[in-house]
């Protein structure tokens, strides 16, 4: 069984030597080494790999960026390759499906390798995307949906859905404009929220975001996956009646079988209605 790796690191010589590490490993084809996360997020999205080597501490998007970036039915495994503090690694100890510290030792890749191995076999990855959430939780903080910030009214005709979502952030609070959201996903006991190039991460459930949302604008699409429709550029067929939806951000996200007639409906429906000034 091979598995299909891509390397990212923004120093050459730290995806050169992991490289020849991994060459000694049958088992692993190396398909894709990336400098840094724009090229790690378009070589999962093209190459659908079962392994990412990932370095934390790149210019521009870190490693951790790349993480809150990648839709869950995406995720590959992942082992970070990081020269972070003590803090960060007992972290990882907690909810990584493994680490190696730079320089990399031969020995503790071969151990990481064994591991990967193992999940390999399992296919968890959507179990290990729900510790990421909380390792990033941990390292990174995480936000809060403001109390009393849901739109009231009781009945249909009274619904009033939220403009700005209040995000907490300890004693600040980040009031992000509903309308600059693409996407969010949930992992586990949090919530990823995908708008303007940024991912906040909240302790929030899917039902809680739905409540607030305009569903005529924000659809689940995934039982995992809520995407703002009038943010979706296309829509491509892909196998078993399941589709992936482009959005303007040029991230693709699946749309499942389940939730299919509806969506199209309603992007039907977005698209004919006219924009406003």
């Amino acid at each position: 069984m091979t598995i299909r790796t891509i390397i990212v690191d923004d120093e050459p010589l730290a995806r050169r030597g992991l490289e020849l590490r991994l060459g000694e490993a049958a088992d692993v084809e190396i398909v894709r080494q990336c400098a840094n996360g724009r090229e790690a997020l378009a070589a999962i999205t093209e190459l659908q790999p079962d392994l990412m080597f990932l370095d934390i501490q790149m210019p521009g998007l870190s490693g951790f960026d790349v993480i809150k970036q990648v839709p869950q039915e995406s995720l590959p495994m992942i082992v970070f390759v990081t020269a972070f503090d003590r803090f960060a690694i007992d972290a990882f100890e907690a909810h990584a499906l493994d680490y190696l510290l730079k320089p990399v030792d031969e020995t503790r890749l071969e151990r990481a390798l064994d591991r990967v191995r193992a999940q390999h076999q399992q296919r968890q990855a959507v179990a290990q995307r729900e510790q990421l959430m909380a390792m990033l939780a941990d390292v990174t903080g995480k936000g809060e949906i403001e109390p009393g910030s849901g739109a009231g009214g009781n009945g249909a005709a009274a619904r009033r859905y939220a403009t700005m979502l209040p995000i907490r952030v300890g004693r600040e609070t980040i009031r992000l404009d509903v309308a600059a959201i693409d996407w969010i996903d949930a992992a586990g006991d949090y919530m990823c929220v995908h708008a303007a190039s940024q991912t906040h991460v909240l302790r929030a459930t899917m039902k809680e975001l739905e409540e607030m949302l305009d569903p005529q604008v924000f659809q689940r699409v995934h039982r995992s996956t809520i995407v703002n429709l009038a943010r979706v550029r296309s829509l491509r067929p892909h196998l078993n009646g399941e589709c992936f939806l482009k959005l303007e951000s040029g991230q693709e996200v699946k749309l499942s079988r389940s939730f299919r007639d509806k969506v199209e409906l309603l992007l039907d429906r977005t698209r004919a209605a006219p924009r406003s000034a």
